[in-house]
């Protein structure tokens, strides 16, 4: 590839680079251990590979730049399953600034995002599938997004795409016999496996529809609280928050512009938007606020729509619309959801609507491991769509059928990493953090 290489020494930080206790520089690359080690007081040589070495790591001039720890991985073991090291040093940024600067003088360059993952996956240790989950766990905002994540770092997708492969292959293998003929049509002793071609088809259906679901947890909802001025929007944007973000006043227009937080509501990883009144205004500055919230509104999961019970304001028609009555503790009980932010009565219901609105029709198949990648899916949906084409082939003859099966074992190996274009590996790792 153009960017990425194997067996050229590389290093990175694999942790922040920001003052800490302990910070970790992983190196690797041939002859990797050999270029470092007239720079390390501790002996590489003869100790066993995952093996923990102390040491001191030394400037060329001969002083001593920090004492560290330093893993060994020999060849064939470890990460990249290259010649490799981690250096377990000091979190001070000028520490970490003079081992790099003496990695770099040593021979090392330093790796692009994802080059360690990169040759991991080159080098056989991982699948697509499974890279794709490294990445998918740095990222995961929730336990159960990473617990899913893990997952599929341990095979899971990947032993699906094999079984569905074997499956195909048997089919594929009970046809090309007939291909011997050389006839246009099917012999009639060949019937299609309808029902098998079916079963794999909706297994893998089954599969690609969990995407959805998958990344509302690894990703977040964008969910906005919107309604007319004054209607409470800002109390309960503070309330789901538990803290006195937004300005709350009685003054109508106090929000002129959105603000946004991270939270966490009823589970789900969500970025939380308090907006503008609607109303009508001459003023420019509200009426910019106010186009914006309704941008905002035609972009989001979900609407939380708050209605003051006293006025004769009623929630927009939209799926996504969750109505929110306020003031419960004044107004009373309402004909809907109600809450009070003041004495906080009724927001464990709105938290649980929220919860129940973004999780509506999200596909929990049971017995299937879910996936939370987009180049996934397509591949899963590609796969099951050649076995719908090769059935409906069947009266063109066994030549195409075949080829619409072969298709279907292109997707599963292009699903797996098996068959891939450089783009694609150059796209897919260029997203991941420096040091993975």
């Amino acid at each position: 590839m153009a960017h990425y290489s194997t067996g050229e020494p590389v290093y990175a930080l694999a942790t922040p680079f920001s003052p800490s206790a302990l910070a970790v520089i992983r190196a690797s690359g041939d002859d990797s251990l050999s270029l470092f080690q007239p720079c390390f007081t501790g002996s590489l040589g003869k100790a066993a590979s995952s093996s923990a070495i102390h040491g001191f790591i030394m400037g060329k001039d001969g002083h001593r730049i920090d004492e560290v720890m330093v893993i060994k991985y020999a060849k064939g073991h470890g990460y990249t399953s290259e010649e490799a090291f981690e250096i377990m040093c000091h979190g001070s940024l000028p520490v970490i600034k003079e081992i790099s600067s003496l990695l770099e003088s040593l021979g090392f360059r330093e790796a692009l995002r994802g080059e360690f993952t990169y040759r991991a996956f080159m080098h056989g240790r991982v699948d697509l599938t499974e890279a794709e989950a490294v990445e998918e766990i740095v990222r995961s905002r929730t336990g159960k997004a990473s617990g899913e994540a893990l997952m599929r770092l341990t095979g899971s997708i990947r032993d699906e795409a094999e079984k569905a492969k074997d499956e195909i292959l048997d089919i594929l293998a009970s046809l090309e016999v007939q291909l011997d003929y050389g006839e246009d049509e099917i012999p009639e002793d060949w019937v299609f496996p309808t029902e098998r071609a079916a079963a794999i088809r909706r297994r893998l259906e089954s599969i690609a529809a969990t995407f959805r679901a998958s990344r509302l947890w690894s990703e977040g909802a964008l969910v906005v609280i919107a309604g007319r001025t004054n209607a409470g929007k800002s109390s309960l944007y503070n309330a789901l928050l538990k803290e006195n973000r937004a300005i709350v006043s009685p003054v109508e227009g106090t929000t002129r512009d959105y603000i946004e937080s991270d939270a966490v509501i009823a589970g789900i990883p969500v970025r939380l938007f308090d907006t503008a009144g609607l109303r009508e205004t001459g003023e420019s500055v509200e009426a910019e606020g106010i186009r914006r919230t309704e941008d905002l509104m035609d972009r989001a999961d979900l609407v939380v729509y708050v209605i003051d019970p006293a006025s004769d304001d009623t929630p927009p028609d939209d799926s996504r619309v969750l109505a929110a009555y306020s003031r419960l503790d004044t107004a009373g009980e309402s004909d809907g959801l109600s809450f009070s932010s003041v004495t906080g009565e009724g927001l464990d219901k709105v938290i649980d609507a929220i919860g129940r609105k973004l999780s509506e029709d999200l596909t929990e198949t049971e017995g299937v491991p879910r996936i939370d990648s987009e180049r996934q899916r397509g591949k899963l949906l590609e796969a099951a769509e050649a076995l719908s084409d090769a059935e409906k082939s069947l009266s063109f003859g066994s030549d195409v059928t075949a080829m619409y099966l072969q298709s279907a074992l292109s997707s599963l190996g292009e699903l797996t990493g098996e068959i891939t274009g450089e783009d694609v590996l150059d796209r897919l790792f260029s997203s991941f953090c420096l040091g993975k």
